[in-house]
């Protein structure tokens, strides 16, 4: 049985089904009266590869923040002038005119003690490295500034497709503002006031232009390259120490101060007798008085690597109580759809009493990452490395598990015999059928009678686990419910 049936999903028209099971499948679905438009929506929507990525950049107060909330249509982005707004998330999902990809938001954050040139750049520079294509925002009201020369600058040596939005241009009187941004030879100057939505529909055409069907960076081993390592952590949990470890000599320099612009460091290196790149994080580190800055930066730089890595792994410090800078980043590799593995580092200074507390901080604070492979290791003496490419290994081939639609439908039918969904409102909704669209991760639809509750979807999820293993990857589940036809019972 191949259960492999693609490598990539978003490289099938069907999601991860072949010819014949998608014909099966919906000779199935027209059995159970759902609308056949409907259902190949629902597969092509869930079975997507990983998303294109769009990064805003501009130096601060030109309303990024503000046009990311508009590119999303809801008010999530932090829009405020004040520095160190702390900030639990930079990327955020996007959708127009039928396709859909990731926003980068470096919107809202100047660090004066490195002024504002490197500030801009450090932003600027993390956020690219993980996009697919890039809108630079400019003031059309104040002009092109030397920051904004600068920025341009970085672009052009990072070679991503650019739009350029001339932000705050509010009516007629302010096109000539715009037009004068001809100047920085980044092409046509897009008008917008994202302020109140103008201008914004034919940005987010030009954005749609720019922007790969899917990204440039594809996951696998199809072009021979190695597997891609995030290395992640919040700043000062020895990041820098476990790569300079695994690699076996001193390859990042980690620099005090925060928020630096320096070239992303990704190392190939030779582990259990397989190369990796690891993409490093690291090279952040905290000082008191930068503390809210640094921690943004780090959030910025962690989503730039997880947006180019296949498997996430967290590094916590095991001395320490786990912190919820240290469950903001786990979230974001989830939500990210990464394979994921927790080390627990400096494990060699621990007693037994810190070790015992730790085991139930890991029951309550990490319940909901239990399905990832732990490693406990001491990236100061190199205790227990070995044990590093082995979870590695199984996070990547839980993260590639496939089903076969008709062995799932058979495991459903079970679940629905032996569990079935609570009454609600006198109704009981049941699953139907349901198929794997996608993986990389693991992408289900389950189609529905009614709608599912929460609960009920986590036990699904849950009871997929215990029967196909799934260890190391986050699973996602969408529910499509079957509209009421008036159709004979």
């Amino acid at each position: 049985m191949n259960d492999q049936i693609h490598s990539d999903g978003s490289d099938h028209e069907h999601g991860a089904l072949g010819d014949a099971e998608y014909a099966e499948f919906m000779e199935l679905a027209a059995q159970e009266g759902f609308d056949v438009q409907d259902v190949e929506g629902a597969i092509d929507e869930a079975g997507h590869g990983p998303l294109p990525v769009l990064a805003v950049v501009g130096r601060p107060n030109v309303g990024k923040s503000t046009l990311v909330n508009r590119i999303i249509g809801r008010r999530e982005a932090v829009v405020e002038d004040k520095p160190g707004v702390t900030r639990d998330r930079v990327t955020y999902e996007a959708e127009w005119a039928g396709r859909r990809f990731k926003v980068v938001d470096t919107g809202g954050w100047e660090q004066d003690v490195l002024g504002i040139d490197a500030s801009v750049a450090a932003q600027a520079e993390y956020a690219i490295e993980a996009a697919d294509a890039v809108v630079f925002v400019v003031d059309s009201t104040v002009g092109a500034t030397d920051t904004d020369e600068a920025v341009v600058k970085l672009l052009r040596r990072a070679g991503k497709p650019v739009v350029l939005c001339a932000n705050k241009v509010d009516g007629q009187s302010g096109e000539a503002d715009a037009t004068a941004l001809w100047s920085l030879g980044l092409g046509e100057p897009h008008p917008v006031s994202s302020l109140h939505g103008r201008g914004t529909g034919d940005l987010l055409d030009a954005v749609l232009e720019a922007l790969p069907e899917a990204p440039a960076q594809r996951f696998g081993t199809a072009l021979g390259g190695p597997r891609r390592i995030a290395l992640i952590g919040r700043p000062n949990v020895g990041k820098s120490s476990l790569l300079n470890k695994v690699a076996n000599e001193d390859r990042v320099v980690v620099n005090e101060m925060a928020g630096t612009t320096r070239d992303p460091v990704d190392e190939l290196i030779q582990l259990g007798g397989i190369t990796w790149k690891f993409i490093d994080t690291a090279g952040i580190r905290r000082r008191v008085h930068l503390q809210e800055g640094a921690d943004y930066y780090a959030s910025l730089r962690t989503a730039a690597a997880v947006e180019k890595a296949e498997v996430a792994v967290v590094l916590i410090d095991a001395s320490e109580s786990i912190s919820v800078q240290d469950q903001r980043i786990i979230t974001m590799a989830v939500e990210a759809g990464r394979a994921l593995v927790v080390a627990y580092n400096k494990w060699d200074t621990l007693d037994e009493e810190r070790r015992y507390y730790l085991e139930r901080e890991i029951e309550t604070e990490l319940a909901q990452i239990a399905w990832a492979p732990r490693v406990n290791v001491s990236a100061l003496t190199g205790r227990h490395m070995e044990k590093l490419v082995p979870a590695i290994e199984t996070a990547i081939e839980g993260w590639e598990t496939r089903i076969p639609t008709g062995r799932l439908n058979a495991f459903l039918g079970e679940i629905v015999a032996s569990h079935p969904h609570p009454v609600r409102g006198g109704k009981q909704p049941r699953i139907l059928f349901g198929t794997q669209a996608g993986t990389k991760p693991p992408r289900f639809v389950l189609f529905s009678s009614g709608f599912l509750e929460h609960g009920y979807r986590r036990f699904v999820e849950r009871r997929l686990r215990e029967e196909f293993g799934f260890e190391g990857t986050p699973i996602h589940i969408s529910v499509r419910v079957r509209e009421k036809r008036g159709r004979k019972k």
